[in-house]
């Protein structure tokens, strides 16, 4: 079905990141070296937190669901992208469809308020020390997360019930490599006004700029209290332990950015900054909370030296 027609389609044409021949077996390639390697590093954080009982904190539980997140989006957007590279089959059922773009929209909003909540911890550990411990305690901890969790998807249920309900569409080609909103709604021929304003309110009022807020507010709090510490070593002791958080906040809004406020002439360099931002920054996360944090790097050498000696003490033993 490629002309405009006036029911619901029953299944769409995902074209993908590109349709040069030449170039599908390098980004296949590319594309599954980046899942593994997000995998493995975000896997790594969660065996890492939870077998070491000195990252058993609140800023590393919060670590975990950011890890989960970005498995679960990575997984979400990428397995039907490798499926149309080794199958050859690009289509995908309208139901799959709204499912995938359910999730998607839930987990990219949850990433930014589970960020938002680690800017609130790192705002405390530095702002108020002596109250950190009284304060973020584990029931609080899994409250902020339970929130983060259910705030994201009752954001994600209006628009996504009102899309999966539009009776027109002007083709069944999705210009993308993963059903997305925007770019169903740029097929679709119904009247989508309400739906846009839905969409702007929360996905980019509520999901995105009040969390923007939330964050930027927390680290001027954290700058102003860090300047008024006295001794240099102290200054920088205290901004290498919120300077991951910040790098990765800095990332994933950058390319927010370039995604969806510079404007581009080009679809290509949408889907382009669109496939950054949802999964070089998941593959990007946990290399910058390892190899920018000595609490995790020292975790990492306890683990590594622990299977060194038990498989000397089990090769003795043999």
């Amino acid at each position: 079905m490629h002309q405009a027609n006036q029911s619901s389609v029953m299944y769409f044409i995902i074209k993908g990141i590109s349709e040069v021949p030449q170039m599908l077996s390098f980004i296949f390639l590319l594309v599954l070296l980046i899942y593994l390697m997000t995998l493995g590093g975000n896997f790594a954080v969660l065996f890492l937190v939870c077998a070491d009982c000195h990252l058993h904190t609140p800023m590393y539980f919060f670590l975990c669901n950011l890890s989960l997140v970005d498995i679960f989006s990575t997984t979400v957007t990428l397995h039907k992208m490798l499926l149309i590279f080794i199958t050859g089959d690009n289509t995908v059922s309208f139901t799959a469809c709204m499912a995938q773009m359910c999730l998607f929209s839930w987990l990219s909003g949850n990433t930014l308020i589970i960020l938002t909540v680690m800017s609130f911890d790192r705002f405390m550990a530095i702002c108020n020390p002596l109250r950190y411990h009284m304060i973020m305690k584990p029931v609080l901890c899994i409250l902020l997360v339970l929130f983060c969790w259910s705030f994201s998807l009752l954001q994600v249920i209006p628009p996504v019930i009102i899309l999966s309900r539009l009776s027109c569409y002007i083709n069944n080609e999705i210009n993308h490599f993963f059903c997305d909103i925007i770019p169903l709604l740029n097929i679709s021929c119904s009247d989508t006004y309400i739906l846009k304003l839905l969409i702007f309110t929360e996905g980019v009022l509520l999901s995105t700029l009040t969390p923007f807020l939330l964050t930027f507010i927390s680290y001027v709090c954290i700058i102003i209290s860090i300047l008024k510490i006295s001794s240099s070593f102290g200054r920088l002791k205290a901004f290498y332990t919120c300077s991951s958080h910040l790098t990765v906040v800095m990332l994933l809004y950058a390319m927010l950015v370039f995604q969806y406020l510079i404007p581009t002439n080009s679809l290509e360099s949408h889907k382009f900054f669109s496939l950054l931002n949802t999964v070089a920054v998941p593959m990007l996360n946990p290399l910058i909370y390892s190899l920018k944090n000595k609490d995790v790097m020292s975790a990492l050498r306890r683990r590594l030296l622990f299977y060194k000696m038990a498989n000397e003490t089990f090769s003795l033993q043999a």
